[in-house]
């Protein structure tokens, strides 16, 4: 039967601080596809609701349904991912996409991220050891990463795949790596990316590496995305110029300003102010994930919360960075604020999950509850 305490202890201030945080990006995106006729704004509306109805929907799984199936979740988006790299649809030179029906496109990459999250969380609970994990008692997990790591890379999608890196990666150094260990694996990702950078990654990734260093070398190509930015963050000031006043995002100078660039659109016409309370709601959400990981009662909620919070925090971290010329242009959106079904969809889910294991681990005291 169901248990009234799940509502008495529903997280209603995430849920608010989601629901506020999607009507900011909604306007922020009415605003930067107005010119353009609203189709993306109509299309992020859509995406909005179907991700409120996933994130209560996902609210109320328990969470020992994702432990006890999580090899099986994990598995169902590595074949995802293989199915796309053969039968997928191919936007902006990476075949990443798989189309449905012609009505909507879901990017199995940004999915993928909950599932390697849910996996690794399942090998700490099962195979815990309080000292410091050395190498070789971490390639279990390291399989788990590299697997969809090296999948979404063959299609290929740079920005993704790092972000998954790092998602992953926190959650491995969480738990605590020996220091040799550290060394070793340091050793292995240079490896890789002297392999990636002579053999794997395309002209224009190369290109947006270089530009990074100095974007002025090639300023109507490859360094044109970050120096528009640039000037539209710039431009804002500190109230910005008002909604729909953004000479950068009306005019259409901004590169991508519904997706990647959504943030330089916010700096423009909401100004620093405006984009400091945007960044305050997202740390708002991630800290609330963290305290909810900390007063978890098993190894597999905490470290579920801490990866679904590392994700928030890795995203905004990389696309604010790309945004103000800080990183590399790379194509990691703003979870939620950016255009984008399958990233909306990932972040509502993965709320969806905090807040379940919130409402059945806890009372408003902090002590636990039984719920099964």
């Amino acid at each position: 039967m169901f248990d009234r305490r799940l509502i008495k202890n529903f997280g209603w201030a995430l849920l608010l601080m989601t629901l506020a945080f999607s009507a900011v990006s909604l306007l922020n995106l009415y605003s930067a596809s107005y010119e353009t006729g609203l189709v993306y704004f109509k299309k992020q509306l859509v995406w909005v609701g179907v991700g409120m109805l996933t994130l209560v929907l996902v609210s109320f799984l328990n969470y020992r349904f994702l432990k006890q199936y999580s090899i099986y979740i994990y598995g169902l988006s590595i074949l995802l991912l293989l199915y796309v790299l053969v039968f997928g649809k191919a936007v902006a030179g990476s075949k990443s996409w798989i189309d449905i029906a012609s009505i909507a496109t879901i990017q199995p990459s940004e999915l993928v991220k909950i599932s390697v999250i849910i996996i690794l969380a399942r090998f700490y609970h099962n195979d815990y050891q309080p000292a410091p994990y050395g190498f070789l008692d971490l390639i279990k997990p390291i399989i788990y990463i590299a697997i969809p790591f090296a999948l979404i890379l063959l299609q290929p999608d740079l920005g993704t795949a790092l972000t998954l890196l790092l998602v992953s990666g926190s959650m491995v150094l969480f738990m605590g790596v020996k220091k040799w260990s550290v060394a070793f694996i340091l050793i292995v990702v240079l490896g890789v990316s002297f392999y990636s950078w002579n053999y794997t990654l395309k002209p224009y990734q190369k290109d947006r590496i270089r530009t990074f260093i100095n974007p002025s070398s090639d300023p109507l190509d490859a360094g044109y995305n970050s120096i528009q930015s640039q000037i539209a963050v710039g431009s804002g000031g500190v109230a910005g110029k008002g909604l729909r006043a953004g000479s950068q995002t009306q005019l259409r100078f901004i590169p991508a300003q519904q997706t990647d660039f959504a943030f330089s659109v916010l700096a423009e016409e909401w100004g620093f102010l405006g984009s400091i309370f945007v960044l305050f709601l997202y740390f708002m959400i991630i800290l609330w994930m963290l305290d909810t990981s900390s007063r978890a009662k098993d190894r597999f909620t905490m470290l579920v919360c801490f990866g679904i919070g590392a994700m928030f925090f890795w995203h905004v971290v990389v696309n604010v960075g790309m945004v103000i010329g800080l990183l590399p242009v790379t194509g990691v959106p703003l979870l939620i604020f950016s255009y984008g079904g399958s990233s909306t969809l990932t972040a509502m889910i993965g709320i969806g999950i905090v807040l379940g294991i919130r409402m059945r681990k806890f009372s408003k005291s902090g002590e636990a509850i039984d719920l099964g």
